[in-house]
């Protein structure tokens, strides 16, 4: 009775599933609308796991310290919390008054300079006019109202500053809200860290409990490579962070490019962007020096590029090294297409994503050539 029942539970189930797939490919608004409401319910618990999460990592370095060098463990958790959380908060403040500042002060310099920016590229333009026409080529006059476009270059940052201040305004009408959700999601990760040796024996139990052997050991197989694939790509991008700014600062320091330590400090936290962080790191801290001395920034962005090829041919592999075991084609794919979905979040998490997937197609893969008795290279 089993065996004749085994097929149609089964046929049943792919039914239902194909329906509920064609329902939400035909109704994506109504989708994201059920989304965008179970993630407002659980954003939280969802943002209290991420801060465990990143906590974790000093919270392991530190506690691995304590255990070498005090002999009594009493106090060591609530002591290592402590300071990685302060680390923690201490390298985002760091970031946020560091970096927010000089931006301003950048727009400010601009906004001053750009009558004499203007009157430079008028000279050099009719520099390049007398030369050509030593050559028979006749460029256009620029007639250049020099007060008219100070007016408008003025005009479009205050309105830009007008909008933003209004959508700042927008925004702090929900921060009650906010705040109450960093609040309760700070408590949850200081809850899961505290306690994240009984957590993780509860889930253990509860898996077992719940599933069947085979089903239970693959589950609990899949968040094992699952946690060691995260912890892995996060420690080796922060390391990589690390080494790759302070190189940056010292090479800025050594050639006299200003901005040193605000651009370090920005190429640095781009590093933890996948590809796609080293040409946003490159092109704002660019902008910052060409604010000041425009032939600097074009130094820059060699003196970066000999620096980036330095840090993926050397650093990278040696430091973040094949910890996620992913070739570089699916990096990029995994950037892109986590970009376009999840915007910056998206690309920070999809590259352990796919390796994981990655990782268990491939063993899929051998199993079944295993099965087949084929030897495959």
């Amino acid at each position: 009775m089993n065996h004749d029942n085994f097929p149609t539970k089964r046929i049943l189930g792919i039914i239902t599933f194909a329906l509920l797939l064609y329902w939400a490919l035909l109704h994506p608004s109504q989708v994201g609308g059920i989304l965008s409401g179970v993630y407002a319910i659980f954003a939280p618990f969802i943002l209290g796991f991420a801060i465990a999460f990143i906590v974790n990592v000093p919270l392991r370095l530190l506690e691995g310290q304590w255990d070498k060098r005090m002999k009594s463990p009493k106090g060591k958790r609530p002591v290592c919390l402590v300071a990685s959380l302060v680390i923690v908060a201490g390298i985002i403040f760091a970031l946020f008054f560091i970096v927010v500042p000089a931006l301003t002060e950048s727009f400010a310099n601009l906004a001053a300079q750009l009558p004499q920016y203007i009157r430079q590229l008028e000279a050099l333009y009719f520099s390049l006019m007398e030369l050509l026409a030593q050559h028979n080529i006749v460029l256009p006059s620029l007639d250049l109202d020099l007060e008219k476009i100070y007016a408008t270059a003025l005009n479009f940052f205050t309105n830009y500053g007008q909008a933003l201040m209004d959508k700042t305004i927008g925004v702090t009408t929900s921060i009650v809200s906010v705040m109450v959700n960093f609040v309760l999601a700070l408590v949850f990760s200081l809850y899961l860290l505290a306690q994240k040796e009984n957590l993780m024996r509860q889930s253990r139990k509860a898996v077992h409990a719940l599933l069947p052997q085979r089903w239970a050991n693959n589950t609990l197989g899949i968040a094992t490579l699952t946690n060691k694939t995260f912890a892995n790509f996060v420690t080796g991008q922060l390391t990589e962070a690390v080494i790759l700014g302070s190189l940056c600062f010292l090479g800025m320091t050594l050639f006299r490019f200003p901005y040193a330590g605000v651009v370090s400090v920005l190429i640095g936290f781009c590093a933890l962007i996948p590809i796609f962080g080293a040409i946003i790191g490159a092109l704002v801290g660019a902008f910052l020096i060409l604010l000041v001395a425009p032939m600097k920034a074009l130094w820059f962005l060699v003196f970066l590029i000999i620096l980036q090829q330095l840090e993926g041919n050397l650093i990278y592999p040696r430091v973040v090294g094949k910890s996620v075991g992913l070739p570089g084609i699916w990096v990029l794919a995994a950037v892109t297409v986590g970009g376009n979905a999840f915007g910056l979040v998206g690309m920070l998490v999809s590259v352990p994503v796919c390796s994981v997937l990655y990782t268990l197609f491939r063993e899929f893969v051998n199993y079944r050539l295993e099965q087949k008795k084929l030897n495959i290279d």
